[in-house]
Parts: structure tokens; C-alpha cells; sequence
């Protein structure tokens, strides 16, 4: 039994199929296929069953999937205990956040890496809709502030970050901001609606909270987004951290549109399972961990 093939058995699980888990894995169909076959020959017993077109896991095979992870686990806290060793600060921290979420719940937490670490360039970018996950699975990114949409969960860690709230808005000269009550949908789609193109790329495309069948506008970012709202030429959800003076000052107002309620999105720091943690990214992830701790208990001692 070798760790290649329990990371071969782990990848055809994620992918579902073996074509999948050799293009994931960078090897031809027949290496992974010849693995698992070696590995159930030296098992005794099948880990899939290859009835249909996707191989699923046999009753001992989930078992035995089961002990694997808890096994790919360990080796992975391994290899960053391993990288922490050897290493010493990375030269660059990339990280990589969503539009939609504001820098303040973090900027404690990069203030206290910085000081630790006054070597190592924190670089801190923000990306639209599936741009953080693209970027993370990419290699671009070391770690990636989102939410989970598209994310693929078999691949990554995560800690609760912080949550936030996009609200559908428009200027108070709009049509649909004059009426009162809910807005049908079918009004809706003879307005226009302003959306933000996404950064992720077509492998990480996201699209969120779209008027099937609705005019729209499409802009580059929020910025742009509550400009083109605040003229009066179209509606839209924008962040509610990003148009608080906005909507004090009466510049922007809600609109209740049929099946768009505010949306409630929960924000995660998000890691690569497969990426051993350097001495700088390692301090980076306890701080945050212990952030969020802090969050949930006010009441505990640092």
C-alpha cells in the first residue's frame, strides 16, 4: 500500500469518474486504473464497484475510504509541520478577497502578521464573484477570503471569517423604489438591472440573484455598480458595508423584488489542503483561528 495510491483512490472519489481523477492528478487513465487495481489486489476486495458509468465506492471500499482520509489528512499536517522546519519566512503572502466583503474584519489579523514577520510582503488583492477560488486553485493565491460557492470542499480548509448582506437597491427616483409592496418579477424584467461581471474565469464562473429573462447592465465592480444605481438607470444588490452613507443620506433605498430577498452570505478564510504551510502562512491561519474565537467567546482570555 503507498500514499499514491490512497491519493489515487481520494481523487477518483472527489472527481467520480477515473478519466477525472487522472486529469486531476496530471497522470494517464491507465496509471490510476493499474493503482487501484494493485491496491484492491492487495486489499482483497473491491474498493468499486464498475457496474455503471461511474464507479462508485463498495461497502467495504466507503470503509476503507473512510480510514484514507483521516490518513491524507495526517500527511498533509505533516508536510506543513515538515515546510515550517525547513523553511524560513516566504518572501510573499498572496491573498485574495471578495469584492463583496469589506478588508476591516482581517486588517487585525494582517497588522499582527506584518509586525512578525516585517520580511515577508503581504500582498492583498480583491476579485469578483469566482475570482478567489479561481486564484486559489490556480496557484496564485495562498489564501482567499470568500464565500463558498464553487468551491470545491474535498480540496480545501476553511474558517468562518465574518457575514454579510447584499441588499437589492435602487435610487429613489426609480419606478420600482415609488411603489409600494413587493415587486413582481414580471415588472422587474421591464427594468434594467446592473450587475458585476465575475474574475473567476469559465472553469469558476459564478452568477448570483440573475432576473431570468430581465434587461441588464454589466460593470467591473461595485464602485461602478452603485454609480450606475445611483443615476437612476437600473437596480441592483450591493453590500450593505458599501453604501451605508448611501442609504443614510437617502441616495439609495430598497426595493423588494419577488424572490430576491436580501441575501445573508457567510465569508470564509479559505486554504488549499494540498499547499504546506510556510512559517509566515502558518502563524497567519492560527491568528485567524484564534480570531474567530475571540468572535464566538467575547469573554476569553488572548
Amino acid at each position: 500500500m503507498t500514499l499514491d495510491q490512497l491519493i489515487a483512490l481520494d481523487a477518483i472519489v472527489a472527481t467520480g469518474t477515473f478519466r477525472a481523477a487522472a486529469e486531476r492528478l496530471n497522470k494517464a487513465q491507465s496509471a490510476v486504473s493499474h493503482q487501484i487495481r494493485k491496491l484492491e489486489a492487495e486489499l482483497g476486495f473491491d474498493l468499486f464497484s464498475r457496474d455503471t458509468y461511474r464507479p462508485s465506492l463498495t461497502t467495504e471500499g466507503e470503509v476503507f475510504y473512510r480510514e484514507t482520509n483521516q490518513v491524507l489528512e495526517q500527511v498533509n499536517r505533516l508536510k506543513s509541520v515538515a515546510a515550517r522546519l525547513r523553511s524560513e519566512q516566504e518572501q510573499m503572502i498572496s491573498v485574495v478577497m471578495t469584492a463583496t466583503m469589506s478588508l476591516d474584519p482581517i486588517l487585525a489579523v494582517l497588522g499582527s502578521v506584518g509586525r512578525r514577520f516585517p520580511e515577508t510582503h503581504i500582498r492583498v488583492a480583491t476579485e469578483m464573484m469566482g475570482g478567489p477560488v479561481a486564484r486559489l486553485m490556480e496557484g496564485e493565491a495562498d489564501l482567499i477570503i470568500a464565500g463558498l460557492e464553487g468551491v470545491p470542499f474535498d480540496e480545501v480548509e476553511t474558517l468562518p471569517v465574518d457575514t454579510i448582506v447584499i441588499r437589492p437597491v435602487a435610487s429613489p427616483d426609480f419606478p420600482a423604489a415609488q411603489r409600494a409592496g413587493v415587486c413582481s418579477r414580471r415588472e422587474m424584467q421591464t427594468y434594467m438591472q446592473v450587475i458585476v461581471s465575475g474574475t473567476g474565469g469559465q472553469d469558476f464562473d459564478q452568477s448570483r440573484d440573475l432576473l431570468a429573462g430581465g434587461q441588464r447592465w454589466t460593470v467591473s465592480d461595485f464602485e461602478a455598480k452603485k454609480s450606475v444605481i445611483k443615476a437612476g438607470l437600473g437596480w441592483g444588490g450591493i453590500p450593505e458595508h458599501l453604501m451605508q452613507q448611501e442609504m443614510a443620506n437617502g441616495e439609495l433605498v430598497p426595493v423588494t423584488v419577488e424572490g430576491y430577498p436580501p441575501r445573508h452570505t457567510e465569508i470564509f478564510a479559505i486554504r488549499r489542503r494540498d499547499q504546506p504551510m510556510g512559517q509566515v502562512m502558518s502563524w497567519l491561519w492560527a491568528e485567524l483561528q484564534q480570531a474567530r474565537q475571540l468572535t464566538s467567546d467575547p469573554n476569553s482570555n488572548r
